[in-house]
C-alpha cells in the first residue's frame, strides 16, 4: 500500500533552473530517467547553446527549410498558433529582440530605438513557414530567430507527467523552475506557493491547493534590470519591442496542461486584468490569478483550486465564482 505520508524529493539543475521531483516512492532510478527525459527535450529545444533542432532552424534563416523531429514540429506549430492570435503578446519569433535585450544575462541594457525598430521587422510570426508534409520549418529572412523559451518548460512538464503515468506513478509533483505540474491527490491537496514580487526567496503572498493541475506563474520580478529608475523586465511586447507595461506584477495560470499555463500567462499579461477576465469567461478550463502593482490579488475564478491569502500587504478583491 502506498504511504502518502512520506514524500521523496529528487533535484537537479537543468534548463538553467532548479528542477524538483516529488514522489511517494523511493525510486532513484525512476528519478534519474525523468531527469534524462528533461535533458533530452532541453537538447532539442534550447536556444542557449550552439546546437539544437531549434538552433538549426535559426542558423538556416534566409537559406533553406530545416526538417525537425515530430515533437519539435508540433511544439513550433502550437507556438505559432498562439503567436498569430489577434493582438497576441505571445511570439515565437521574438528571438532577435530577446537576444538584443539580454535581460537576465550579463550585458543587459536598453537598446537604441533604431535597433528595436530594425529587429521588429524580423519578428513577424506569420513569416515562420511550416510544411506539414515533411515537418520542416523555414525562416525566410536572415536574422530571424525562433525562441521557444516561453513554452518549452510547460511542454516538458507535460511530457514528464505523461511519462510518470506510463510508469504507473499515480501521485507526484514536478517543478521545472516555476512550472509546476501535479499528479493525483496526496493526503490532502498539493500546496503551491504564490511568490511575493521583488521580495526575498521564500516570501509568499498566498498558497494554492490543487490536484491533477498545473500552476504556472510569469512575473516581472523573475528577470529584470533597472536603469535610470525604471525596471525593464523579460516579458517583451512583440508589438513595440519593449517590456510590457501595465498594472500587473504577475499572472498565474491554473490549467490541466502546463503548456497552456505557459501560453496563457503571456496572453493574459498582454491583455491586462479587465480584458483577460472577460476572455477567460469563455474558457472554464483556464483560471488566472492576477497580482497587481497596487497589491491586489484578483481571481478570474477558482473552481479547480483553493487560494489562501497569507500576506496582509495584499488585498484579495474577489473572483467570479
Amino acid at each position: 500500500m502506498l504511504d502518502t505520508t512520506k514524500v521523496y524529493s529528487y533535484s537537479a539543475v537543468l534548463m538553467g533552473s532548479p528542477i524538483l521531483l516529488k514522489l511517494f516512492v523511493n525510486d532513484e532510478a525512476l528519478a534519474a530517467r525523468v531527469f534524462r527525459l528533461i535533458k533530452h527535450y532541453e537538447d532539442l529545444l534550447t536556444v542557449n547553446r550552439a546546437q539544437s533542432q531549434v538552433m538549426d532552424i535559426n542558423h538556416a534563416a534566409g537559406k533553406h527549410p530545416v526538417r525537425v523531429s515530430s515533437p519539435v514540429y508540433a511544439l513550433i506549430k502550437c507556438a505559432k498558433a498562439a503567436s498569430t492570435l489577434p493582438n497576441s503578446a505571445f511570439n515565437l519569433a521574438i528571438g532577435p529582440l530577446v537576444k538584443r535585450w539580454r535581460i537576465g544575462f550579463r550585458g543587459d541594457s536598453v537598446p537604441p530605438a533604431e535597433d528595436i525598430a530594425r529587429l521588429l521587422t524580423l519578428t513577424n510570426p506569420q513569416q515562420v513557414l511550416l510544411n506539414d508534409v515533411d515537418e520542416s520549418v523555414y525562416l525566410p529572412l536572415p536574422g530571424m530567430e525562433i525562441d521557444l523559451g516561453a513554452i518549452a518548460k510547460g511542454y516538458i512538464a507535460d511530457r514528464v507527467r505523461d511519462y510518470l503515468r506510463k510508469e504507473g506513478v499515480e501521485q507526484g509533483l514536478i517543478n521545472l523552475g516555476g512550472n509546476v505540474q501535479t499528479l493525483g491527490t496526496p493526503a490532502g491537496l498539493w500546496s503551491i506557493g504564490l511568490k511575493k514580487p521583488f521580495s526575498q526567496a521564500g516570501a509568499m503572498i498566498g498558497t494554492l491547493e490543487i490536484a491533477d493541475k498545473s500552476v504556472v506563474t510569469s512575473g516581472v520580478y523573475e528577470r529584470y534590470f533597472a536603469q535610470n529608475g525604471h525596471i525593464y523586465h523579460h516579458i517583451l511586447d512583440p508589438r513595440t519591442g519593449y517590456p510590457l507595461d501595465n498594472e500587473l506584477d504577475s499572472v498565474t495560470i491554473v490549467s490541466a496542461d502546463s503548456i497552456d499555463g505557459d501560453i496563457w500567462t503571456t496572453l493574459m499579461y498582454g491583455m491586462g486584468v479587465e480584458k483577460a477576465c472577460a476572455t477567460l469567461r469563455a474558457r472554464p478550463d483556464i483560471e488566472a490569478i492576477f497580482v497587481t502593482k497596487s497589491k491586489e490579488v484578483i481571481l478570474s475564478s477558482s473552481h479547480h483550486y483553493r487560494f489562501t491569502l497569507l500576506d496582509n500587504d495584499y488585498r484579495l478583491i474577489g473572483s467570479t465564482v
